[in-house]
């Protein structure tokens, strides 16, 4: 096995934060009553971090080879966000007149990135990304119903 491919353990592992991490955002949005909670979240920063291996191991496999073969590892990530902004919005209605699951959409979204943290190797990063973005919807949630409305 070449040095540059990654082994099934440090695969499991990141695979396993990805979904560790999101579960947490899951778990906020499954407790508001969100249609968009534990499972989903997990899942989408599960695939996420897939893609992103998959996408290195392609690239690993090229470099071994003929160089003029390699792939640029920035589409992966871009294909990603796309696939994701596309849950994302779905997760968004309009019903008379208001707009609902923005919030939800956002978090799918931020559940993508801490995917690809993960499948990167970047867990401090996933981990940064996962409390800033559980902050913003738990304090700042209660701040925006309590203060401004």
């Amino acid at each position: 096995m070449p040095e540059t491919e990654i082994p099934a353990l440090e695969m499991f592992i990141r695979l396993l934060a990805a979904a560790s991490f999101a579960i947490i955002l899951g778990l906020e949005r499954e407790l508001r009553g969100k249609a968009a909670g534990l499972r989903s979240h997990m899942l989408v920063s599960l695939g996420a971090s897939a893609f992103i291996i998959m996408g290195m191991h392609i690239l690993f496999a090229t470099a071994e080879g003929d160089p003029s073969a390699r792939i640029d590892p920035t589409r992966i990530v871009e294909g990603v966000i796309g696939g994701i902004g596309f849950l994302g919005a779905g997760s968004i209605i309009q019903s008379r007149g208001t707009v609902q699951g923005i919030t939800t959409g956002a978090s799918i979204w931020i559940a993508g990135s801490i995917g690809v943290a993960c499948g990167l190797g970047l867990f401090a990063l996933g981990g940064i990304v996962t409390a800033m973005a559980l902050i913003i919807m738990v304090v700042l949630g209660r701040f925006e119903h309590e203060v401004i409305k």
